[in-house]
């Protein structure tokens, strides 16, 4: 399972919580990260054009048999047990992607490459934030799988 996220995470708190949930992960799917740099905007770009520029890089880095989960927060709301039983059904098509954009989120061409767009919350978090959820969900629905206690 890969995670490619746009920018580096910054925040010491958020790199802690990743490292704990991969530490846990570790035990059932380990985790690989890309991370790929972010296109920064100025004057003579929008956000659009930064988006465009962010999903051709992303677009490079899957392969055609990927399975590409694409977090927007106008994607797809799970519960965590229904979360655990789709990550179940996308992992024996192929290898598993989740793409997080940069600080303007997904361009729509990200999107339609996705075999799922999957949201998290009505909220909006930031894509440093979202990492770490993320990773916690990801985790969680292994343990759900496994029958372990973590999510009750």
């Amino acid at each position: 399972m890969k995670i490619l996220c746009v920018g580096k995470t910054k925040q010491p708190f958020i790199i802690d919580g990743i490292r704990e949930y991969e530490k846990r992960l570790r035990l059932y799917d380990p985790v690989q990260w890309l991370v790929v740099p972010d296109v920064k905007l100025n004057k003579s770009s929008s956000v659009e054009q930064v988006k465009k520029q962010e999903a051709a890089i992303i677009l490079k880095h899957l392969a055609p048999r990927d399975v590409v989960v694409a977090l927007d927060e106008r994607g797809t709301q799970f519960a965590s047990v229904d979360f655990a039983k789709k990550l179940e059904a996308l992992q024996v098509q192929g290898p598993l992607v989740f793409v997080i954009g940069g600080v303007y989120g997904l361009d729509a061409a990200v999107c339609q490459r996705a075999n799922l767009v999957l949201g998290f919350s009505s909220f909006t978090f930031t894509h440093q934030m979202i990492r770490l959820l993320l990773v916690e969900q990801i985790y969680r629905a292994h343990t759900i799988l496994h029958g372990k206690t973590y999510h009750y």
